[in-house]
């Protein structure tokens, strides 16, 4: 599910989404083919999704380890984590 964002920004898609247009991103530009400006447009676009997918990677690195800290168990805790990603998120 997309996130919301201010008006002039595109949504931020899921991680699994994000990575699909990451891929084909990457390909359009290995390929050669692309004028400079549409070229620069597809790589700043590739730098903000690869900064989603780490952030989404990071939270849930972050919430297996407290989960293996727990001993396995499945509590509803608070994750300052998210928290802190959706504020970025925002940004």
């Amino acid at each position: 599910m997309a996130r919301k964002t201010p008006a002039n920004a595109e949504p931020t898609p899921d991680f699994e989404a994000s990575l699909e247009e990451l891929e084909a991103l990457v390909e359009r530009l290995e390929r050669g083919d692309l004028q400079l400006e549409e070229a620069l447009g597809s790589f700043e676009r590739g730098v903000a999704l690869t900064r989603h997918c780490q952030k989404a990677l990071s939270a849930a690195q972050q919430k297996v380890e407290i989960l293996l800290k727990e001993g396995g168990e499945t509590r509803a805790r608070d994750f300052e984590g998210e928290a802190a990603g959706a504020e970025a998120d925002d940004e």
